[in-house]
Formats: C-alpha cells, structure tokens, sequence
C-alpha cells in the first residue's frame, strides 16, 4: 500500500466511529472514569481529542461580508468580446466555466438576520483554464468612501458601538458628514433597494473599474453587472420585520431551497467600457467609486449568463473558507488605477492570509482547477505532497519555463508624490438625478427614512444641518422637504 496515494479520509468512509487518527473508538457514549461515578480520567485520548477541537471549530468570522450563502454552477458566454479582451473565458459564445457564487450581508455577524438594512455582496469565482478570476461585487454599484484609507473609518461607523454592541445611526451620519461623496451612496441605501427581498432577485454591481485588454494590447476600462433573470425585488421596512421575525436565515434557506428545487437562478452579464482615451469628456472620473456610469450615456454590453444549479456539500469548506480577492485575475483582465480597487488588492489577500493561513488557495474551495505551479512552500497547514528537489527558478534541472508573455496595461504615468482628492468629485449630481427619478411614493419613503435616522436623539443639530445642507445641493425640493420637517437650516 503506498500512503501517499491515499486520499484524506472524510466522515463516510468508515463504518465505524475512529479517532482523527484513525484507531477504533468502541464506545463514544461515555468518558472513560474510575468506576461508573468516579473521576474522570485524562488519559481518555479520544475524550481530550474530542473537546480540544470542538474548541477550535470556528475560526475568526470575516470583518465585513461575514453573513453569507453560497451556490455552485456555470457561467456560459453568450457574445463575442474578443476585441475587447484575450480573456480565455471570453474565447467564443458557448464557452462555459464553473463558478461557486457567495452572497453576503456587509456589516453584521455571521449569525444576524437576512432583512437587515445592509449592501449585499456578490462575489463570483471563475475556475478558468488560465486560474480562477475573482469578481467581487456588491448589490449597490457605488461606495461610501473614494479612497481606501477611510476603509476601517467607514466600517467602524456602521458596525456596533463597541461600547453597547448596538448599531446606531448617530455614527453612521456624523462620520458620512464629512464625506458629501457619501450621498451616491446613500441614495441607494435609504431607498427601496436597500432591502433586498433574498438573494435570487437581487442585482450584483462590481463597484470597482478594472481594465480588459485584447490581444493586440487595447485597454478599456470595465465595469461588470449582473441582473437577475426573475426580476429585482425588495422588501419594505414592514416586510422586512415581519420576515426577518420568523426566519432570520430566509435568503439563505431561500436560495438552498430553489436550487434544490431544481428552480435554478439565473442572471446575465453584461458590461460597460470606455476608452481611457476618452475618459476626460465625463463630468465625472470614471475610477471614481463613488460615481455610477450613467447607462444613457455609456450602454450595457451583454455578455454572458450565470446560472448556479448546484447548492455546495459543505457549509464550512464551501462558505465560510472560500476566499476571494480582487487582486486574483486572468490574463485579458487587469486593474485600473481606482484607488479603493488597488488597496483591496493588497488587502482582500492580507485579511484571508490571517483569517485562514498562508496556504489558503491551497483549500479545494479556493484552489485553481487548471494545471498550476510555483515555488511558494511549506507555512502552516501546507497539505500539498511534493517530491521535487528543485525548489527555486530557474534551474537547468527543471524544465519549469516561464509562461507565454500576455498583454497588460502600458500606459505611461506621471506624477509627484501627494495626498490629494480627486478633481472631479461632483458629489450632488447623480444623487439628485436619481432621487428625481422616482415617483412620488418612493420619494416619500426615501424621505422618511432619512427623517428616522436623523430624529435619532444623539444626532446634533449641526450634523441634521450639514445633511439638509448636502441634500439641498442635490435636490432643492428634497432640501426643502427635509428642512421643514426636521425644522432646521441648510448648513452651507
């Protein structure tokens, strides 16, 4: 028998119960003792084994997106983007890749309801023929915040006071009101969206710009959609109460359900790009997270379907291990220089590494299905067997070469050294268009959402003012609306 061609046994592989090392346990109903009402003793190795790992059956929960569900599937090509990228996934309609999707609330615990009042994450792994590309994304295509340094800031404002343990909206308004870029935001957040009914009928936005480069090396700047074959729909603050007291697990289970079914979700795929060339005629700096692309101006391009037809064999292995990082990409898919995108890329790898080990994308969740090699060895937890006594590169004793060279970005940048914002911030624009939108009624919801958070008693009248003030500047009549309800004056 050799060993080493043994798979890792699991729990059904045994009829019997056995230690982790694989002996015989006989009898896993009672602790072995000094008679039947004596002493416990501690030489019961399974007993210790036993209660030692149970100890250590959680591991540290995510900082943001810890509440989450997953689903495995496909994801099909549908159009030919090849002009625009040499990704080989894109290589012709009909090419299909296997995908594992995880959905997510942002800012509450891994055990919290699924009605909360939360943007939604949407993340995609692509198991590619040239490694897996992760596309990270959200319900909402904006963010808070436009530059990564106020990440911890923003999160720590919307998580609990960490001397209650509440969530209270007094932080949340005071740290946005020093950030009017905030509003893009919220414009989506204290609107109907905001609640999504479950995560079937919910739109994915990739928030972040990336860069797809064709063969011939032409870059375009990218955002990806995704929108759900059955509709967007939502549940109202009273809806959201009554689901989330009955089932606080409901999108979850609504998700499991459905594809267990057989009634498999759907969404399709599209994309909207613009030539870096031309990114000057915006009112707006397109690598500006907190600006969406109006599609008036800057149209969907279809591209694919997504369609997740099987529900994952394991939560832990398949949920809660499976990591993603928006730095993981393929060749034709590249960053751009979005200053929130190029922290996350550093980050999203740095937090896995600590939340799971350095040999995370060694776990089957998270590992490439392609052939795939590289000298990173040994850390905690490497379960890789590997026999090679060349361990560097390059080596006249290996064959190992380097891969065929593929395109990236090559433009030319310039510059000094600073700390600066942007200079196109246009904070009011497109918060104002998208509240004039609406109709009526959900301007009417939207206003009285923001008239609740902002009666909260330890929200000052200086930072009610500074939000009339902002609102003013997007839209007078909403300004207007505010003012006169929360009686005070625009602080501008």
């Amino acid at each position: 028998m050799d060993p080493y061609k043994l798979l890792p046994s699991n729990s059904h592989n045994a009829p019997f119960m056995t230690t982790n090392a694989g002996a015989p346990v006989w009898n896993d109903n009672h602790s072995l003792t000094v008679g039947s009402r004596g002493p416990v003793l501690l030489e019961d190795y399974h007993l210790v084994e036993k209660l030692a790992h149970f100890a250590r059956e959680r591991i540290p929960e995510r900082v943001v997106h810890a509440r989450g569900a997953s689903a495995k599937g496909f994801f099909e090509c549908t159009h030919d983007i090849s002009h625009l990228t040499c990704a080989d996934l894109f290589r012709a309609p009909g090419v299909q890749t296997p995908v594992i999707v995880r959905f997510s609330t942002v800012i509450h615990e891994r055990g919290s309801p699924e009605t909360l009042r939360d943007p939604r994450g949407f993340a995609v792994k692509f198991y590619t023929r040239e490694g897996n590309w992760d596309l990270l994304g959200n319900s909402i295509p904006v963010f808070f915040i436009r530059d990564a340094i106020k990440f911890p800031d923003v999160i720590h404002a919307f998580k609990p006071n960490p001397k209650s343990h509440i969530q209270e909206y007094w932080r949340i308004l005071d740290f946005c009101s020093h950030l009017p870029e905030s509003l893009s935001t919220f414009s989506w957040f204290f609107d109907d969206v905001g609640i999504p009914q479950d995560y079937r009928h919910m739109e994915g936005f990739g928030v972040q710009t990336f860069t797809l480069v064709n063969k011939n090396g032409k870059v375009h700047y990218v955002k990806f959609h995704w929108k759900p074959t059955c509709g967007v729909k939502c549940l109202t603050d009273e809806e959201a109460i009554k689901v989330g007291g009955s089932n606080h697990s409901h999108a979850t289970q609504d998700l499991y359900d459905s594809i267990a079914a057989g009634n498999y979700p759907e969404w399709k795929l599209y994309i909207q790009t613009i030539d870096p060339d031309h990114e000057d005629q915006f009112d707006f700096d397109p690598l500006d997270v907190t600006k969406w692309w109006p599609e008036d101006i800057i149209p969907l391009q279809p591209v694919g379907r997504l369609v997740l037809n099987k529900n994952i064999d394991n939560f832990f292995a398949e949920n809660e291990m499976l990591a993603f990082n928006p730095g993981i990409v393929v060749p034709g898919i590249y960053y751009s220089n979005d200053k929130m995108l190029q922290c996350r890329i550093f980050a999203y790898g740095d937090t896995q590494r600590h939340r799971l080990g350095p040999n995370y994308l060694m776990l089957p969740v998270n590992a490439p299905k392609c052939p795939h090699r590289n000298n990173h060895y040994d850390g905690f937890m490497n379960f890789m067997h590997r026999d090679e006594e060349v361990d560097y590169f390059p080596s006249r004793y290996d064959p190992t070469r380097h891969a065929e060279r593929y395109p990236i970005p090559s433009d030319v940048i310039t510059g000094r050294r600073e700390k600066a914002c942007i200079e196109k911030e246009n904070n009011f624009k497109q918060p104002g268009e998208r509240y004039r939108s609406w109709d009526p009624d959900r301007q009417e919801r939207f206003l009285n959402r923001w008239i609740k958070a902002l009666c909260d008693p330890r929200v000052t009248h200086e930072v009610r003012s500074i939000w009339v003030s902002y609102w003013s500047q997007a839209d007078r009549s909403l300004g207007q609306k505010l003012a006169s309800r929360l009686n005070v004056r625009p602080s501008i």
